[in-house]
């Protein structure tokens, strides 16, 4: 891609998204437009020309690019609101991209501005806390009943996806330990060997509750796998310490009346769905909190982008005047003496100097100035002299604050 169109790219590719980011290279001669030389490139590189067309896929520009970016790393524009593995995803492909030196300065402050919006959109807001999946409720929900779960034990009955998961979040959580029971014994082992449990016989997983802190459900079938009757049994035979059941089966698989036993908990996954639902309404409310980092950020970097255009103004100044003073100094070099020349030399350079020094010290010194005051200045300079093509690109984020 690099050595085809850009100066500097970088490709951001997960299961959900692929993202090609880049600076185009002015000077590679195109036959096609560059956005449609690059989706085709990107299709036949993937090998998905048959499920992918130039009418699916996106272009943005400018600060429009930069601010999708920032959404993505913030979370705003995932699946889920608010996920977390997104940032971590672009900082390694971002790094895969500087390893293999696709990417250099211009994309380098972009990213690193990138990598400041998601710390922030961490540290500054809500957006990433609350359970957003039945899985990872149910741990919150464990942990906010123990305070911690480095002592305590799990049962997990049957090893679908949903209980795998949080089973497997449970381990993360540093939970004691976990036993697991499945109908099937070989999936149960299979897993345990994966997260470090032990297994018990599907049938024998009743006995177990005396030893456990938590069971989890997730069972198919019609008849309840645990009854009152049973539970209440088993509340006797462990002192009737609290005990966390949390029924993700559907069908049910824990009878509901086991919640009317003392110090015991049951959760099912019509419970742990609501509790899902109000933390994705809450994720949401902070995205207005989010726009407003990133638009902070966005203006920011706008800020340092524009800076780079004072130096380049600066230097095709000093060269335009160093070209007009040496044409005249050809031209008219023959009206004076030899002796006399390199004095013509050092007095002309001296005048363009001094003629030179409050633009540039003005120029240089813009720091009081704002971004837009800037710009104008800058423009009118390279307008007033006729110095090459505007280096800038794109416009200041604060013109399409969205």
């Amino acid at each position: 891609m690099k050595e085809r169109f850009f100066s500097e790219c970088f490709l951001l590719s997960t299961c959900n998204r692929t993202e090609l980011y880049g600076i185009p290279d002015t000077s590679k001669k195109l036959t096609t437009p560059l956005a449609e030389a690059v989706a085709r490139f990107l299709i036949e590189q993937k090998s998905a020309s048959t499920h992918v067309s130039r009418k699916h896929l996106y272009q943005l520009t400018g600060w429009r690019a930069g601010s999708h970016l920032f959404k993505v790393v913030s979370g705003i524009d995932s699946m889920v609101i608010g996920e977390v593995q997104i940032l971590n995803q672009v900082k390694t492909h971002f790094q895969y991209a500087v390893n293999h030196s696709t990417a250099s300065f211009l994309l380098n402050r972009v990213l690193q501005t990138a990598f400041h919006v998601g710390k922030r959109t961490r540290s500054e807001t809500t957006i990433s806390e609350g359970a957003v999946s039945v899985s990872y409720a149910a741990v919150e929900l464990a942990t906010k009943i123990f305070s911690s779960l480095e002592e305590k034990k799990c049962l997990l009955v049957g090893v679908g996806e949903t209980g795998e998961l949080t089973a497997k979040n449970l381990v993360g959580r540093g939970i004691g330990g976990l036993i697991i029971a499945n109908r099937t014994r070989e999936k149960a082992e299979a897993l345990a060997a994966t997260l470090g449990g032990s297994v018990v016989d599907f049938a024998s997983a009743e006995a177990t509750l005396k030893e456990v802190d938590v069971v989890i459900t997730s069972v198919g079938g019609s008849e309840f796998v645990l009854t009152r009757d049973q539970v209440r049994s088993m509340m006797k035979a462990r002192a009737n310490a609290p005990l966390i059941i949390i029924d993700i089966g559907v069908p049910r698989n824990v009878d509901p009346d086991v919640n009317k036993l003392d110090n015991v908990f049951l959760h099912d996954i019509d419970s742990l769905s609501r509790v899902v639902d109000q933390n994705l309404l809450r994720r949401r409310a902070e995205v207005p909190a989010v726009n407003k980092i990133i638009f902070e950020e966005l203006t920011a970097l706008h800020e340092w982008y524009e800076t780079l255009q004072v130096q380049p103004t600066i230097t095709d100044l000093h060269r335009h005047f160093e070209t007009v003073r040496s044409d005249e100094v050809k031209k008219h070099i023959n009206r004076f003496a030899t002796q006399d020349h390199e004095l013509l030399e050092l007095v002309t350079k001296r005048i363009v100097n001094k003629l030179l020094h409050h633009p540039t010290t003005n120029l240089k010194n813009g720091d009081d100035e704002s971004s837009d005051d800037q710009r104008r200045k800058t423009h009118a300079v390279r307008s007033l002299f006729g110095l090459h093509k505007d280096v800038s690109a794109g416009k200041n984020p604060a013109e399409n604050k969205e």
